[in-house]
This record gives C-alpha cells, sequence and structure tokens, in this order.
C-alpha cells in the first residue's frame, strides 16, 4: 500500500457568497486574525506527512501563489529592523524540501472537476484533498492525519463526516453509513432533509485512491449544474470499499460569514496578547 503523501487544494472558486471582499481577493488568503485560511489548511496537511502540495487554481488567484513565495524585499526590511519573529512567520510557511505545484481550473466547473484537473499530477498513487474553507481546530492530531491513519490501516478511500441538523442536509453531501464498520453504504449530494440516508455530512477532508479518476471520465454534471466529488465517490463505492471518519475536533464553516466570524473570535480568544481586549469588547458590546 503506498503512502499518501500527496494533497490537492481546489482554490479556484469564485467565493461569491463574500462578495464584494472576494471580487479581488480570493476567500482561501480571507484571514482568520493574521493567517489566511489556505496556510491553515496547508498547515495540516504538513504535519500529516503530505510533501506535494497541488494547488487547482485559476488565473485570478496569484495572490495565493505570491503567499507562499519567497517576499525578499520585505524580508530584508524585517531583519534590518531586527523584527525577526515576523520575519519567521513569513519564511518558514512551507519547508525548503516541500514540492509545490500548480495546475489551472479554465473554468469552475465543480470540486469533482477541480480534482480531475490534477490527476496527471497525482498518477497511480492516493492523495488528499482540502477544502481551505473548511477550518478544522484539533487538540490531537489534525482531521488529516486522522484520515490517513484511517487510511492506513483500512487500505480504503477515507472521508470526513460530521453529523448535522436534519434540516441542513441540502447544504452537503450526505453519506449512509454502514451500522459496524465504517464503510461508506451510499452518498448523495444535498438531498432534501426528507431524503437524507443519515445526518452524517461530508466536509473538506478526503483521502482517495487513484481508481477514482477514470470514474470522471463519463460524469455529467450533477447537483448545481456542476461535476461533483459526491457523485464520482458513488460510482467508486461500486468498485471498491470506501470508509468514513468522524474526526475529533471542532469544525468552522469558513465558506459562511457566521462560520468565518465565530472561527476569527475563538481563534483571537486563544491569543494571550488578544484575549483580555476581544473579551472586553464583547462584553461592551452586550452591555
Amino acid at each position: 500500500m503506498k503512502p499518501v503523501r500527496k494533497a490537492i487544494f481546489p482554490v479556484a472558486g469564485l467565493g461569491t457568497r463574500f462578495l464584494p471582499a472576494t471580487k479581488s481577493i480570493p476567500k482561501e488568503m480571507l484571514p482568520i486574525v493574521d493567517k489566511p485560511l489556505i496556510q491553515y489548511a496547508v498547515e495540516e496537511a504538513l504535519a500529516a506527512g503530505i510533501d506535494t502540495l497541488i494547488f487547482v487554481t485559476s488565473r485570478k488567484k496569484h495572490s495565493i501563489s505570491d503567499h507562499f513565495d519567497r517576499a525578499f524585499e520585505l524580508e530584508t526590511k524585517l531583519a534590518a529592523s531586527g523584527k525577526l519573529e515576523l520575519l519567521e512567520c513569513i519564511t518558514d510557511i512551507i519547508p525548503s524540501n516541500i514540492t509545490r505545484a500548480e495546475v489551472s481550473q479554465l473554468e469552475t466547473l465543480g470540486l469533482g472537476h477541480a480534482v480531475n484537473c490534477a490527476r496527471g499530477l497525482i498518477g497511480d498513487e492516493p492523495f488528499a484533498v482540502l477544502l481551505a474553507d473548511d477550518l478544522i481546530k484539533t487538540s490531537g492530531p489534525g482531521c488529516l492525519q486522522q484520515l490517513i491513519s484511517q487510511y492506513e490501516q483500512t487500505g480504503q478511500s477515507t472521508i470526513a463526516v460530521q453529523s448535522i441538523a436534519a434540516e441542513e442536509s441540502d447544504q452537503y453531501g450526505m453519506i449512509k453509513p454502514s451500522s459496524s464498520d465504517r464503510k461508506v453504504l451510499s452518498i448523495v449530494e444535498k438531498p432534501a432533509p426528507e431524503d437524507a440516508p443519515s445526518q452524517l455530512a461530508v466536509v473538506g477532508r478526503y483521502v482517495l485512491t487513484p481508481e477514482i479518476f477514470p470514474l470522471f471520465d463519463d460524469l455529467g454534471a450533477g447537483s448545481g449544474g456542476e461535476i461533483q466529488l459526491t457523485d464520482a465517490i458513488a460510482l467508486l463505492i461500486k468498485e471498491q470499499a470506501v470508509g468514513y471518519c468522524e474526526f475529533s475536533g471542532r469544525r468552522y464553516d469558513c465558506g459562511s460569514k457566521v462560520g468565518f466570524i465565530e472561527a476569527t473570535v475563538d481563534y483571537a480568544l486563544e491569543r494571550p496578547e488578544l484575549r483580555g481586549k476581544i473579551l472586553h469588547h464583547i462584553r461592551k458590546s452586550l452591555n
């Protein structure tokens, strides 16, 4: 069984829920306190042992690449002024032994289409997919590490799930779980609450085997008129077992304004230099 060393980051989406901010700023570059969402996802991948980062991007997302490139003028200025902590936080984002690649998604035709755009860079290896607007905070191993650990035990594609309120099922891919062995019996994209097979929703972390790629070849548009990764996984289930992982951790849906604000407040409260002032402001606002 080959190890999971490559990760795909689909970042070509338009981010319409955060307009007008995302007219010129990729949603993945929106900061939680002082770090962009995409950096949290990259750090989670690196902590899980990923050594190849593949960004599926578009021509308007150059700021993501810029963020992970060296900024020599800024580095020189910070070094000269003795601001070594700030210098370290911008130079050590991606270690030098990590491979970074980009592939263009010329049209935003859905998550499945984005993943398939990276097909040539994955080859015949298992791989991870991380959606940056699902920010997942854990007290132990990261969410992706939990998925990879399960994959290493089973050899099966493994998707992250969490329990949601029944009325929210039309916002997620929903699975029908087996009763005993953490296998996905079926999966459907955004069903009406009365049609949902369970309350377990798929969130933005996947470990997939390369056998999923040929399934995209004849896959037409699904929910929302897009090529859905969920639909490809549904076909994969017919050919091989797919597992699910109810991960340990707190997920913030930073693709929504409420989730983004919740994450910002919670992450700020963890910072000793910010906590007192933030709590003071909250109490003052409530009063």
